[in-house]
Parts: C-alpha cells; sequence; structure tokens
C-alpha cells in the first residue's frame, strides 16, 4: 500500500546541562519562539517559516551533542521497512511512537507518525511498494 513521508524537522540534541543555553541561542537565532511541548518535556520547538518544516531542542538524559533529522511520515512501518531496504537500521521504539534509526554511516534520524491526512501529493513524497 502507498503511503507518504517527508523530512519534516531538524534535531539538535544536546545535554542537560547545556539545554536552557541552546534553546535560548535557537530562540533568538531563529526569532522564534521554541515552546515546551506537553507530552513530551524533554524537547522545545517551534515550526519555521511557511510551517512545513521544524527545529527542535532536545534535552538528552546521555550521550553527546549532536544534529538529527526526523522523517514524517503516515505510515511508520512502511517507513522504516523502506528505510531499511536503503540501509539504515532499526535502533528504538520510542513512547510507542516513533523509531530511533541509524543511516548507514551510523547517523542517528527518527521516523516520526503524522496525524492521518496531514501528508498528501503537495506535501510530501508518495512511495509506492515497488519503491
Amino acid at each position: 500500500m502507498p503511503h507518504y513521508s517527508r523530512l519534516c524537522k531538524i534535531v539538535i540534541d544536546v545535554n542537560e546541562a547545556d539545554h536552557a543555553k541552546e534553546v535560548g541561542f535557537w530562540q533568538a537565532a531563529t526569532g522564534q519562539t521554541l515552546t515546551q511541548f506537553a507530552p513530551f518535556p524533554e524537547y522545545h520547538g517551534a515550526d519555521l517559516g511557511s510551517g512545513e518544516f521544524g527545529l527542535l531542542v532536545q534535552r538528552l538524559e546521555e550521550g553527546p551533542s549532536r544534529v538529527h533529522l526526523d522523517i514524517h511520515t503516515d505510515d511508520v512501518e512502511a517507513e522504516v521497512a523502506r528505510l531499511e531496504r536503503l540501509g539504515a537500521k532499526r535502533v528504538q521504539f520510542v513512547h510507542d511512537r516513533w523509531w530511533v534509526m541509524q543511516d548507514p554511516a551510523g547517523l542517528p534520524f527518527c521516523v516520526i507518525p503524522d496525524p492521518p491526512g496531514t501528508l498528501n501529493d503537495d506535501n510530501a513524497h508518495r512511495w509506492d511498494d515497488t519503491e
């Protein structure tokens, strides 16, 4: 069955000690208020420009500071399987909602579900079973 996906967010991962400073920096750098997400308080974020792309600052419990990308999709399992065929690996299923993965070079990225009907031919890529 076809599904949609799109590159949707840049996520800046930082340790707890640097999180508030990083949120302040990126608010000033972008001119956007980075709002804390109620269900996931480790994230502060905002949509940028037209709202089709966003920025998140994530407070890490452990690990090095880094940047990763989020791919949003209307079918997480289909998108994860497609990316695995391209050489990605599953790392961890988070909050019973999304996958942390690694690309072929070992760099992290996430595959996040979007609400039904959010993604379409105008704002995402349609993937058929044969792709």
